[in-house]
């Protein structure tokens, strides 16, 4: 009978080894398709169902995406939506691991545009898992991209009270100048790294969207025998990334204003902080947690540890690029954004052994070199600026 049982372990292991199969829902935006690259090098068969929204590929994908190019020769692509139960259906067929990447991204625009980050984020999630647990299918492990923003403000420390996690901050305080966040009109707080288990309370429809991707595939897949895994992305950045949205991406928003000579308005006072992630790092670690049964059922922070503030990147860009360009602090601000946030990486470091090794220096470097090969873009960002003045988001 040992025996027996080792035989039907030793076949099971190795079927799990044969797993092969992955579909990547949003696969032709830059995470996905370079996780894509990377996972074909490596042996696996990629599907892509992707939608090559124009705000991310430009008004003719097909034929002008250099995310889309790099990709369509290798995988199996279906042209499709999240909200399309048919689209799904057709992906979904002989998948064994879906990576869930598929999103409509930015905190400023999704304050506006809130049936449609609704619909995408969340309903389309719903529609995966609905199919999922209402029928037959091969897979086994769904890793799902969720996000730094919902952990909102994220944690500090009070001289007195210990951890805290402050609310939004007033609108007022920032009217006057006053951007640090406050906890109950305290404002003599520290700044720490966010751990997994710190307060989720997203201070955006997108990060809301998104706290909801993530929970609902952690707790719909153990009840459907499907291993979830959840990524907590800091902000991603790397050659490949999108110089043409200005809605998200701030290191390739102020490229994108540098290369046309044009200045750099800075919002607050320039030193919030991101924690910026280097994109061979965000796909080493979703490699990990696809591979890698330690990951199942649990949720990561990925990102670097490191705060860098926004004058501070404003500034090593124009040295990069070696174009002289004004920095104005505008003391403009917008609803729904953070002051500061950097991950906490002991868990992914524990458990998956993962490190970061692209810091911020070394990885302007290699974005900037690769944006200079670029064609410039136009700068698009007053657009977007005017439609959230229009919307009452920005002050």
């Amino acid at each position: 009978m040992r025996n027996q049982k080792n035989g039907k372990e030793q076949i099971i292991k190795e079927n799990l080894y044969n797993m092969k199969n992955i579909l990547i829902t949003g696969g032709a935006g830059f995470i996905g398709s370079n996780l894509s690259l990377a996972l074909i090098d490596k042996g696996y068969k990629i599907t892509i169902l992707d939608n090559l929204s124009p705000q991310i590929h430009g008004e003719n994908p097909i034929e002008t995406s250099p995310l889309y190019k790099s990709i369509k020769d290798k995988v199996t692509f279906i042209k499709g939506t999240v909200t399309s139960r048919d689209d799904w259906e057709k992906a979904l067929q002989n998948q064994h691991i879906i990576v869930h990447f598929a999103a409509e991204t930015g905190t400023g625009q999704s304050m506006y545009c809130i049936e449609k980050y609704t619909e995408v984020n969340i309903q389309g999630t719903a529609i995966m898992l609905d199919i999922l647990a209402n029928s037959k299918h091969n897979v086994h492990k769904i890793v799902v991209a969720s996000s730094r923003s919902i952990y909102g403000e994220g944690k500090y420390v009070h001289p007195e009270l210990g951890e805290v996690y402050p609310k939004h901050r007033d609108e007022n305080d920032m009217l006057s100048g006053d951007f640090e966040v406050k906890y109950d009109g305290f404002s003599d707080l520290e700044l720490v790294a966010t751990t997994e288990e710190s307060k989720i309370h997203p201070s955006s429809v997108y990060g809301i969207t998104k706290q909801n991707q993530e929970q609902m595939i952690m707790t719909v897949c153990p009840t459907i025998s499907i291993a979830p895994v959840a990524f907590r992305y800091q902000n991603v950045y790397g050659p490949g990334q999108s110089l043409s949205n200005p809605y998200t991406g701030i290191l390739s928003i102020f490229s994108t204003q540098i290369r046309n000579g044009n200045g750099i308005q800075i919002f607050e006072d320039g030193k919030e902080t991101r924690d910026f992630v280097y994109i061979s790092d965000v796909v080493d670690a979703t490699i990990l947690g696809i591979e890698k049964d330690s990951a199942n059922g649990e949720v990561f922070n990925v990102g670097t540890g490191e705060a860098i503030d926004v004058l501070t990147v404003a500034n090593t860009l124009i040295d990069s690029y070696k174009i002289d360009v004004p920095v104005t602090i505008t003391g403009r601000f917008r609803l729904g954004d953070i002051r500061h946030n950097f991950a906490d990486l002991t868990k992914i470091n524990n458990l998956l052994d993962f490190k970061p090794k692209v810091f911020f220096k070394e990885g302007i470097k290699q974005f900037t070199k690769w944006v200079l090969k670029q064609e410039i873009q136009k700068d698009e960002l007053s657009t977007s600026l005017e439609e959230m003045k229009r919307k009452g988001l920005l002050k």
